[in-house]
C-alpha cells in the first residue's frame, strides 16, 4: 500500500500517474441541502489505522448550529453512522466553538460555516469504509428550526491524500488534550468547588494570552447535567478566573467527585482537560 505521505509528495507533481487513477483526488459527498443550508462529508488521510473525515456544514448568512453542548438554549448535533459498513467506532472531534447571543439566552456553538472533523476505526483494517450518516441538527437565524440530511461517502481503504485543507484547518482548531495544573499558556491552574455567603460556585484559575476573548465552557459527566455559562474576572496577575454558580446539577450528584471536562478557548489557541474539582 502506498503511503499517505508518499502520495501527497506525488500528488504535488502535476504529471503523476496518480492523477489518472483517482488516487490523489478529495474525496466529498453530494450536498444535501435543507433549511437554508446545506451539509456534506468529506475524507482525509488515514492515520495509523485509522480514517478521518469531516461533516462540512455551511449555513446562510446570520445562521448558527450548535456545538456538543449547546448552552442555555439550542440542540447540539447527532450523528447516526449505523448505516455504515465496516465501522467499528467513529469518534467526533469538536473544533473550538464561540459563545454567542441567541434572542435573550447565550448558547455555544458555530456562527459561520464549520467542518467537525471524526476519526474512523474500521472493523477490518486495510479494507475500505462505506460511511452512511443521517445527520440531524439546528439552525438558528431569525427563526430556529431543525434540519437534516442523509450523506453517504466510500472511502478507500488509504483515505484521501492529502486531506482537503479545510478538514486539516479543522482538525487544528480540535482544543488539544491537557492535564490540570500544567504549566503554559492557554492552562487551567485550579479548577475548585468553592462555598461563600453568595453560595456554592465553580471557580476555574486559567492562564491565557487574551483575557479579554478568552472563554471556558464545563460540562459534567452526562446529559443530565447542564451548568450555566461562566461570568470572567481577570486578576492584577494577569490570571483569568472564571466562575460560574452550581446550577444545573442532577439532583443526588455529588459535585465534589464527579469528573468535568473544562474547554479553555484563548484566541485561535483551545486545551481541554478533563478533572474532579478541588474542594475549599
Amino acid at each position: 500500500m502506498i503511503s499517505s505521505f508518499r502520495i501527497a509528495a506525488l500528488c504535488a507533481l502535476a504529471a503523476s500517474p496518480l492523477l489518472a487513477t483517482g488516487a490523489c483526488a478529495e474525496l466529498f459527498s453530494p450536498w444535501s441541502a435543507t433549511g437554508g443550508t446545506s451539509a456534506r462529508l468529506m475524507a482525509g488521510a488515514s492515520e495509523a489505522g485509522a480514517v478521518t473525515g469531516g461533516v462540512e456544514i455551511r449555513l446562510a448568512p446570520g445562521s448558527k448550529t450548535y456545538w456538543r453542548y449547546p448552552g442555555d438554549s439550542g440542540i447540539p448535533p447527532h450523528f447516526d453512522w449505523s448505516g455504515s459498513r465496516n465501522v467499528g467506532r467513529v469518534e467526533v472531534l469538536w473544533p473550538a466553538p464561540v459563545r454567542f447571543d441567541d434572542g435573550g439566552s447565550m448558547s455555544i456553538g458555530y456562527k459561520s460555516d464549520v467542518v467537525i472533523p471524526f476519526r474512523v476505526t474500521p472493523r477490518e483494517a486495510g479494507k475500505p469504509v462505506e460511511l452512511r450518516l443521517a445527520l440531524d441538527f439546528a439552525i438558528c437565524g431569525k427563526i430556529c428550526q431543525p434540519a437534516s440530511a442523509a450523506l453517504t461517502l466510500d472511502v478507500p481503504a488509504e483515505g484521501a491524500a492529502p486531506s482537503p485543507p479545510a478538514l486539516v484547518a479543522a482538525l487544528a482548531s480540535v482544543p488539544r488534550p491537557a492535564t490540570l495544573g500544567a504549566a503554559g499558556s492557554p492552562g487551567i491552574a485550579v479548577a475548585e468547588l468553592h462555598t461563600g455567603a453568595d453560595g456554592a460556585s465553580i471557580r476555574v484559575e486559567t492562564q491565557v494570552g487574551d483575557a479579554g476573548q478568552a472563554d471556558l465552557f464545563v460540562e459534567g459527566p452526562n446529559e443530565d447535567w447542564a451548568l450555566p455559562l461562566p461570568s470572567r474576572e481577570t486578576g492584577p496577575d494577569g490570571r483569568t478566573t472564571f466562575v460560574l454558580p452550581l446550577d444545573g446539577v442532577p439532583k443526588g450528584a455529588d459535585i465534589a467527585s464527579a469528573r468535568l471536562r473544562f474547554t479553555l478557548i484563548d484566541g485561535d489557541r483551545a486545551i481541554e482537560v478533563d478533572s474532579p474539582l478541588s474542594v475549599r
